[in-house]
């Protein structure tokens, strides 16, 4: 244990957070690199300053009763809210803020984002007095929390017996104004943070396609594969390799970029509709496939279900890619 030392991590370039501070303590002193691809360079520098051991999520399962952090590449998905949502730090190695469905979740006590090697270096260590001082005030926190929590529930309950039943009913109705409130609001957020920013990268992508007339270029490369039956199946081939599959998957980068070009040229007559529904199953043959160990841990899964599940499932994208494209290849007949 003497070996061990605590780190603080800082955000980086475009990042979001106030930076970290971890330290191995008891069982958590595992650093996991759920990125992809193998074992992060930002993972290798965390277990070597700190003195712990780096794990590939990917390969290996750790129980999160061992894990000190996690490191992600997401740039804004579900996967970027699981582990703050257990309470685990989480370093994101792309310069992502809090989004997705769990980001009530990513705080700045948990989670920081933007880390490079450059953001990571060894924490300036308190002193036994200050330790001493702060245990003792959580030693009293927890003394006095439990009485003030009965107390308060015992005041509760005896208002709740005065309270005739129309303050209740009126109570009861501004709890769940105040729910689809907060749903609007947290609609609204998603909209501004994740929506109208790819659809205003779409825009200007389909732009640049047009007025300077390499969409004509691109169709000549694209053509040959994405015009053809064939050519889907090399796409969705590569694209679903298990050693390529978890770096392509996070942020759809491939699927939506691909996706705007072939749509593009589709509508520019260079490529023809009824390739439509198969492209759409060949570029997004590895969607999910980075989110595979954090889906089975979010699932509760056991480390042995986590271990063989994540290259089963990889394997079998592979296999259900190339139905797929066959499957809407042939569905397409006499759909246009």
């Amino acid at each position: 244990m003497s070996d061990y030392k605590a780190i603080f991590i800082e955000k980086g370039s475009g990042g979001w957070g106030k930076g970290l501070q971890i330290e191995p303590k008891g069982k958590k002193v595992k650093v996991v690199s759920i990125t992809g691809g193998g074992i992060h360079p930002v993972a290798e520098k965390i277990a070597e300053l700190s003195g712990t051991e780096v794990v590939d999520g990917f390969k290996n399962s750790v129980p999160e009763s061992e894990i000190m952090c996690v490191i992600i590449d997401c740039g804004g998905t579900a996967r970027i809210g699981v582990y703050p949502m257990k309470r685990i730090p989480t370093v994101d190695v792309l310069p992502s803020s809090p989004s997705g469905p769990l980001s009530k979740y990513i705080t700045e006590d948990i989670f920081v984002s933007g880390v490079t090697p450059k953001q990571i270096k060894l924490a300036v260590s308190s002193t036994g007095a200050e330790r001493s001082d702060e245990e003792k005030g959580l030693d009293e926190n927890k003394v006095e929390r439990p009485f003030k929590i009965k107390n308060e529930n015992r005041n509760e309950s005896k208002q709740q017996k005065k309270d005739s039943f129309l303050m209740r009913f009126s109570r009861g109705i501004g709890k769940i104004i105040g729910i689809f409130y907060q749903a609007g609001r947290d609609s609204v957020d998603m909209l501004i943070k994740n929506i109208i920013p790819f659809m205003a990268f779409v825009c200007m992508l389909i732009g640049i396609i047009n007025y300077t007339g390499i969409g004509t270029l691109i169709a000549k490369v694209l053509t040959p594969l994405a015009g053809s039956f064939w050519g889907l199946l090399v796409i969705v081939f590569v694209c679903t390799l298990p050693i390529l599959s978890p770096v392509l998957g996070p942020g759809a980068v491939i699927a939506q970029v691909i996706g705007v070009l072939v749509g593009t040229e589709i509508a520019a007559g260079n490529i023809a509709v009824t390739f439509a529904l198969p492209a759409l199953f060949a570029i997004d043959g590895q969607v999910g496939c980075d989110f595979v160990p954090v889906g089975l841990s979010l699932g509760e899964a056991e480390p042995d279900t986590i271990r063989y599940g994540v290259p089963a499932v990889l394997y079998s994208r592979l296999l259900t890619g190339l139905l797929a494209v066959v499957i809407a290849y042939f569905a397409s007949f006499g759909m246009y």
